[in-house]
């Protein structure tokens, strides 16, 4: 089933998206463009809130008294408009007067009498303020008990998001209407400049995509530059993994080039601002100069004569102990009250060889100073930079100025921050260090190569970030809304397979079951017929989870998914409680409408049809804390267990899979394929959005969980070199991280 709506619909119809999350049959879908609620069921569609609820009962083989249910659904029509106060009140009266003596409305259970006027009352004002006098404490029980239920709490949260999502992507839209300043088709130049000491992450996806949206939007071109300036930390193996990145993402430019090809002209603008007066170098210390600078105090040195600064500047280009002692440092301001126009540095010297020039330089250009220079040289049109550096646009702009090559815009947008999420490269490199995590490309990191191995699509990031616009705010974002998103785009395609957990898997004999096994082809995907053709074996003896034999009662009619009813004739249990068989009938001219078990199952594994097993992998945050500061120590905030293991049997359909395909496992969620190893598949859970899937499952100890093996601990000392993408470089003895915190903005070359 499928009930779509927009999270707009007013009045918005509680009942039945609340019933449908409750029953767990139907996929709720927030559709901003729907005109009216509409539930797809058996090729039939609904469009009337009333025969809504009442098909999602049936079909979920929900209780309810169905003489009465059309009284409730009429009454709850009434609720939803009322406004007069006397009509309202002794409506509640009523309820409550029934409810002083009954559980719920009309049965034992919550029924869809229930859910109808629970729904009812959630969407009038009126209604729910009335209820929070107190004056009907049976009926205001009854109310908090429904709302608490964690699939009202889940929906409510979705229909949350819906609603913000639509709120941004209005704003986005106007934003992105705006356009650039002074922009022209087909002249249009945006560049990405990554620094090669890392690998991008989440963080770094946003410019990078944005930059790509503006350079097509105008028919532009994009430049990928590397801005390889501190021969400390940068690689040429980084280079590599960045534009493999970068293709993960689906991100080309149109021209790659490098902030080194560049050195001799920027070197010039240096000693031509030296002769101009207005640069100097200077041998201050670096704990005294940010000292001084924050105090607004001339350097000793700032006065120097400009064949003194040529001298200095000479030694430090020969790379002499001398030279080694000064830095050269722009002539803007002593104490402006924009700190960053407070005489940058623009030259330092390092005698390491450079990854792609070697020995040739002994001094290289800061960021501050090549950035700006080489933005013009390139015909950059528009520099795109999170607000986190406007403090520095003025700075930038006085670098154009100052060394009179062209101007460049800058278009400011906001940093994205993720909340129990590690964006510093020195913690990071300190969980791959200690072995908590599989490397650089663990389902767990947000670096780019990471978040795609745990499932996240382009079109999800892409969307999810052009969704944040232009947009000033900076704030800590939950992962629901990006993980809601990507399930909206997974879910029409993935194709539909079945798992069973294979600890205390349970055999049960279907009496009247096929003498042989038959294999029929079944769609992939009910609703996709273009998603294609499984097999699947129908048995006499079949497995199921134990949870589903353990809730079966004695004669009581279940439905057997894609097969048909089957009523429990035998159920054998050992002394624990477990079950260890069931004895089953077929009863296919059932109604499954009427079960209110629908579970899936696997034939039994035969040397004709074999059941693979598969590993069921799901991971929590790395971090218990929402946010770390900069004084805090990363391991005292580890997450004691952050990798949950569940062996189960699969459809033998899984075998076709290619790494990184997308799946659902029916009513155990989506997942993606990773690698196999020693004859076992494994595959890891994809977050959906909901609150119960991204809330963090941090835990004092590990602790084991019924039908599931013993968590692994954080510490991976797993020796499988199989990964998604190729990362053979970058995993080599040779490569350094910078021991230095390179915080998501501070990443120099990424976002300035």
């Amino acid at each position: 089933m499928s009930l779509t709506l927009s999270s707009k619909s007013s009045p918005f119809p509680f009942s039945a998206v609340a019933i449908a999350a409750y029953t767990g049959k139907t996929n709720v879908v927030f559709d901003e463009a729907a005109s009216s609620i509409t539930l797809e069921l058996a090729g039939n569609t609904h469009n009337d809130e009333g025969d809504i609820i009442q098909a999602i009962a049936v079909a979920a083989g929900l209780a309810d008294d169905y003489s009465r249910s059309p009284v409730y659904l009429t009454l709850a029509m009434t609720l939803k408009t009322a406004m007069a106060l006397p009509e309202i009140n002794t409506t509640l009266d009523l309820l409550n007067n029934y409810l002083a003596y009954h559980t719920f409305l009309v049965s034992h259970e919550i029924s869809a009498s229930d859910w109808a006027i629970w729904g009812a009352i959630k969407g009038n004002v009126k209604v729910i303020g009335l209820l929070k006098n107190n004056t009907h404490q049976h009926l205001a029980r009854w109310f908090a008990h429904l709302e608490s239920l964690p699939s009202t709490q889940n929906i409510l949260a979705e229909l949350a998001t819906a609603r913000s999502s639509k709120a941004r992507s209005n704003k986005t839209a106007a934003g992105f209407a705006l356009g650039l300043q002074n922009a022209q088709e087909g002249q249009v130049v945006t560049r990405f400049p990554p620094e090669p000491s890392g690998y991008l992450h989440i963080g770094h996806t946003k410019a990078a995509i944005l930059n790509q949206y503006f350079a097509k939007m105008y028919k532009g071109k994009l430049i990928i530059r590397f801005d390889d300036t501190n021969p400390s930390k940068e690689k040429t193996e980084f280079e590599e993994t960045i534009l493999e990145d970068l293709t993960l993402l689906d991100i080309h430019g149109d021209v790659v080039s490098h902030t080194s090809d560049y050195f001799d002209a920027i070197y010039g603008y240096a000693i031509q601002l030296i002769k101009d007066g207005k640069a100097y170098a200077d041998d201050t210390e670096q704990a005294q100069m940010r000292e001084e600078r924050g105090q607004g105090i001339p350097s000793k040195h700032r006065d120097d004569s400009i064949e003194e600064n040529l001298k200095h500047f000479a030694d430090m280009t020969a790379g002499t102990d001398e030279g080694l002692r000064w830095c050269l440092r722009a002539k803007l301001s002593v104490d402006n009250n924009n700190k960053a126009l407070r005489d940058p540095v623009i030259y330092r010297c390092n005698t390491l060889p450079h990854h792609r020039t070697g020995d040739k330089w002994k001094v290289y250009p800061t960021y501050d100073f090549a950035c700006p220079i080489v933005d013009s040289i390139e015909g950059v049109t528009h520099a795109l930079r999170t607000n986190e550096y406007r403090d520095r646009n003025p700075q930038y702009q006085w670098m154009l100025e100052a060394t009179n090559v062209r101007r460049v815009n800058i278009w400011d947008f906001s940093r994205l921050n993720f909340i129990y999420t590690l964006l510093s490269k020195r913690k990071l490199h300190w969980f791959v260090n200690e072995g908590l995590v599989r490397g650089w490309d663990d389902p767990r990191f947000p670096t780019v190569r990471g978040i795609r191995r745990r499932g996240m699509t382009v079109e999800a990031l892409t969307q999810f970030m052009l969704s944040q616009g232009p947009s000033q705010a900076v704030v800590s974002l939950e992962w629901d809304s990006i993980w809601t998103l990507n399930k909206k785009i997974i879910d029409p395609v993935a194709p539909r397979f079945w798992a069973i957990n294979k600890e205390n898997s349970v055999v049960a004999t279907l009496s009247n079951g096929p003498a042989a096994p038959e294999v029929k082809m079944l769609p992939k995907h009910k609703k996709n017929a273009e998603v294609g053709k499984k097999k699947t074996v129908y048995s006499n003896k079949i497995i199921i989870e134990q949870e589903d034999a353990a809730s079966f009662q004695d004669q009581e009619e279940i439905t057997l998914m894609d097969w048909g009813n089957a009523i429990v004739r035998q159920k054998q249990v050992d002394t624990s409680g477990k079950v260890i068989s069931l004895v089953m009938d077929l009863h296919l001219e059932g109604d499954f409408r009427k079960t209110k078990k629908k579970v899936t199952w696997l034939a039994e594994h035969t040397t004709e049809h074999p059941l693979p097993t598969v590993m069921l992998t799901d991971f929590d945050y790395l971090i218990t804390k929402k946010k770390l500061e900069e004084e805090d120590n990363v391991a005292d905030f580890v997450t004691p267990v952050t990798e949950f293991k569940e062996i189960a049997y699969a459809d033998a359909n899984v075998l076709e899979l290619k790494t990184g395909d997308i799946i659902q496992f029916e009513r155990k969620g989506y997942y993606i394929y990773d690698n196999e190893k020693d004859g076992v598949r494994e595959f890891f859970k994809i977050p959906d959005g909901r609150a119960a899937g991204i809330a963090s499952k941090a835990t004092p100890a590990p602790q084991s969980t019924p039908g599931k093996s013993a968590p692994a601990t954080s510490k991976d000392t797993s020796d499988d070199t199989t990964k998604m993408y190729k990362v053979k470089s970058v995993y080599s003895g040779e490569v350094g991280i910078p021991d230095d915190d390179g915080k998501m903005y501070k990443i120099r070359s990424v976002y300035d």
